[in-house]
């Protein structure tokens, strides 16, 4: 399902999304981040897919079962899981995300490369 775009550009190289999810509501998350981005890697829509868990979605995460278990349902199925690691360390959930399979980082800059490249961005 490659194709080129008019300037030669491969079309694979735009088939990326990124889920930049700030909300800590668990109706959002789990009827929309967590369905969407499960489905979105299953049924091969995006080639690539990251979440990045960031401000409340990181306070939801380390109190909700139901958060942690779709986080490992979405690493597992192949969805890449970032959280910011200046949240998760000042809300104490950098453990909690790690033995979840999600990666700690700082996200400034990587969000900001994302957005430079044009990257195709969702906020939640």
């Amino acid at each position: 399902m490659i194709s080129k775009l008019h300037g030669g550009e491969d079309m694979h190289s735009l088939d990326k999304l990124v889920i930049l999810w700030t909300n800590g509501d668990p109706v959002t998350a789990e009827k929309m981040v967590f369905m969407y981005a499960l489905n979105a890697i299953k049924r091969a829509w995006w080639h690539e897919l990251t979440v990045i868990i960031w401000g409340g979605s990181t306070a939801l995460v380390k109190e909700s079962q139901m958060a942690q278990d779709h986080i490992v349902a979405m690493v597992e199925a192949g969805v890449e899981v970032v959280a910011c690691k200046a949240c998760a360390d000042s809300l104490d959930a950098s453990e909690t995300l790690e033995g979840l399979g999600v990666k700690v980082k700082y996200m400034g800059e990587p969000l900001t490369e994302y957005l430079k490249l044009d990257y195709k961005i969702l906020t939640i």
